[in-house]
């Protein structure tokens, strides 16, 4: 039974997790067992890795601030300079990846200005220049990664980003405990409205509208793909003329192989590509066909591309806005 429980939490539950005062007996009314055999394979899959957390997936830039960094790392110096970048907590994910640009990070903080701050005294502390590559419009980011093999379990949309708009004393309180995940309790909103002098209704009424704005992009279950197998981790790049990348972007986004899909500015000369997209599979030749069908397909294959696929995993923690 644990299998079918586990896969069913892992892959149900990463949106439409339940807001209410009790959500894991609503999660068990569900599936039909037990709140306490909930709770326990939740937290034993959390053990495992599987998962990071069950709760909130803020939106790029929607609270605080963002960016992807890269950096170009000489080899011999690869390891202690990522152990440098993983010191900061602003850090959440950090890869090695195949490409004179090896290092691959990203860093969050409440405003803007913390984030600049934050890129300088890391590309100072490292001793190596940094290129700061923000979003600028998302075509598909993060509503969820099927694990049944029938596509995505939301549809792709495509938003220019805007600025964060300001939030106030409370609700910063409220996104510091809500970036640690939800507590595996019976009453887990009560929890947090309790550590930030709140109401449990005022928490779930604020996450509501969070999801309603866009501001969650969802909440549920937060898998980890490569404890689930998914070992071959592939970022295509690709320089699209600007007036082509949203039409592109799309429609990549529509495809059940990508994962993740935006636009990110042209850095020239060091760094022309300008839309990305994530390609998680089981094999590296398993995503090099993709690949490889994904650019004929939309008739891609005369514009440059690059892949980098991820070799080591230094660091992935969720975003950290407060």
């Amino acid at each position: 039974m644990d299998d079918t429980l586990d896969f069913r939490l892992l892959n149900e539950f990463q949106r439409d997790f339940p807001l209410c005062p009790a959500p894991f007996a609503e999660l068990a009314a569900r599936l039909g067992v037990g709140e306490k055999v909930v709770l326990g394979r939740l937290e034993a899959l959390r053990r495992a890795g599987k998962i990071s957390r069950v709760g909130a997936v803020f939106a790029p830039k929607r609270i605080g601030a963002s960016t992807l960094a890269a950096m170009a790392v000489p080899p011999r110096r690869l390891a202690a300079v990522a152990e440098t970048v993983n010191r900061f907590p602003e850090v959440n994910h950090n890869y090695e990846r195949e490409h004179r640009y090896n290092l691959w990070f990203v860093v969050t903080a409440a405003s803007e200005g913390r984030l600049q701050a934050t890129l300088g005294a890391i590309e100072k502390a490292a001793g190596v220049p940094l290129l700061a590559l923000p979003l600028l419009e998302e075509f598909h980011i993060d509503l969820g990664f099927p694990l049944d093999g029938k596509g995505k379990v939301a549809p792709a949309t495509a938003k220019v980003v805007q600025p964060a708009a300001p939030i106030d004393e409370a609700e910063r309180r409220l996104v510091g405990v809500l970036q640690e995940g939800l507590p595996l309790f019976i009453r887990p909103f009560a929890m947090i409205a309790e550590r930030i002098g709140a109401a449990e209704s005022d928490v779930l009424g604020r996450i509501r509208s969070w999801l309603e704005e866009g501001a969650i992009k969802r909440f549920g279950v937060v898998v980890r793909h490569h404890e689930l197998g998914y070992t071959a981790n592939a970022m295509l790049v690709q320089d699209i003329p600007d007036e082509l990348v949203g039409t592109v972007g799309r429609a990549l986004a529509e495809e059940g192989a990508v994962t993740l899909c935006y636009r990110r500015p042209r850095i020239l000369p060091d760094w022309p590509y300008n839309l990305f997209c994530m390609i998680h599979g089981r094999e590296r030749s398993e995503v090099e066909a993709t690949i490889a069908a994904l650019r004929q397909r939309h008739g891609l294959q005369n514009h440059a591309h690059d892949v980098l696929f991820s070799l080591t995993r230094f660091k992935q923690n969720g975003a950290r806005y407060a």
